[in-house]
């Protein structure tokens, strides 16, 4: 199958690396200093956990050709960049369009994709839990992931047809990878913020490094999240993935989040690539991401979040993470 890979960070190419090893013709959009890596070396990536190191060579292109056609496209753009990139994947000519990343607009960036496409579209959306960072002089990445890696995906607000959903999973044949069909992917994407905004809080408070919080800190970073997830479910939002939310509470599930909590404080390799790293490069989509979030929190005034408020308001204000981070961004 031909494929499309728009965008070069660390998921866009784990992603590109698991469709190559398919059996696929992928292709990569890049631009810059990366594109330049890529066609020199190839996709090089160090995978972290699985302390091994993999080469593809999938094709390298800086800017859409309207003449190209491609079975699928996964646009992997941070939320606060793929604006820019709407009117590009509307003229792309394929059938499928797969919104990967934090997006707290899909329905909006769905009607403007569909609205200007050049062809018949069905757009989706996915989330990948892979994380990393760049080696630049290396013309390496470094990636962190359990296992062959998954992702959650699915229509804005229902399940793709059965023979969309057998042409994906075709795509990752023979590579373990996993692709988990989430009904309403809007619901999803609004119930991860609930998960990943309080890590990126502390990870500010603690100047960029989760091996400077406490562990009174990172309960609250739990209790946070437990917050969150009820006030999504007093608004009758629903909790996907299914029973996310126990991860929060009392019990094992709840144990075991405090214990990666631990792991990703206590082990600053493991804690830079799962989160610090990205919280530096990527304030301004966080950023945004916390205002849109804000956002349904206002709906709910009265709702008790002690927790979410006390571990905000140990970190800097917005503007200060900016400057901190701006000479940071690549």
């Amino acid at each position: 199958m031909k494929i499309l890979v728009y965008g070069s960070g660390v998921i866009g190419s784990y992603l590109a690396h698991v469709l190559c090893t398919a059996g696929n013709d992928v292709t990569m959009l890049a631009r810059g200093r990366w594109k330049e890596k890529l066609e020199e070396q190839g996709l090089n990536i160090r995978h972290h956990l699985q302390h091994k190191t993999t080469l593809d060579h999938p094709r390298v292109i800086g800017d859409i050709n309207e003449d190209d056609t491609y079975d699928a496209v996964f646009a992997v753009m941070p939320y606060h960049r793929i604006n820019a990139i709407l009117e590009p994947l509307a003229r792309v000519r394929s059938p499928l369009v797969i919104l990967v990343g934090n997006n707290m607009s899909p329905a909006a960036m769905q009607d403007s994709i569909l609205e200007k496409s050049v062809c018949d579209k069905q757009v989706l959306f996915g989330f990948q839990a892979t994380a990393g960072k760049r080696d630049h002089d290396k013309g390496m990445l470094i990636c962190e992931r359990a296992g062959a890696g998954a992702m959650d995906i699915g229509g804005l607000h229902s399940l793709p047809e059965k023979e969309v959903r057998d042409k994906l999973t075709g795509l990752f044949a023979r590579t373990g990878y996993k692709l988990r069909w989430q009904p309403d992917m809007e619901s999803y994407l609004i119930c991860h913020l609930a998960a990943i905004l309080p890590i990126g809080f502390l990870a500010y408070a603690c100047q960029g490094d989760l091996t400077a919080s406490t562990g009174k800190q990172r309960k609250f970073m739990r209790m946070a999240s437990r917050e969150a997830y009820a006030m999504l479910k007093a608004q009758g939002i629903p909790i996907l993935p299914e029973n996310d939310d126990r991860y929060y509470e009392p019990g094992v599930r709840g144990s075991l989040m405090q214990f990666l909590y631990f792991i990703m404080a206590k082990n600053k390799t493991i804690g830079d690539l799962v989160a610090c790293e990205h919280c530096r490069n990527a304030c301004e989509e966080m950023e945004m991401l916390n205002t849109a979030f804000e956002k349904i929190i206002s709906r709910s005034p009265d709702f008790p979040m002690p927790n979410w408020r006390r571990l905000k308001g140990l970190m800097p204000d917005w503007e200060t993470v900016r400057r901190q981070y701006a000479d940071k961004v690549h």
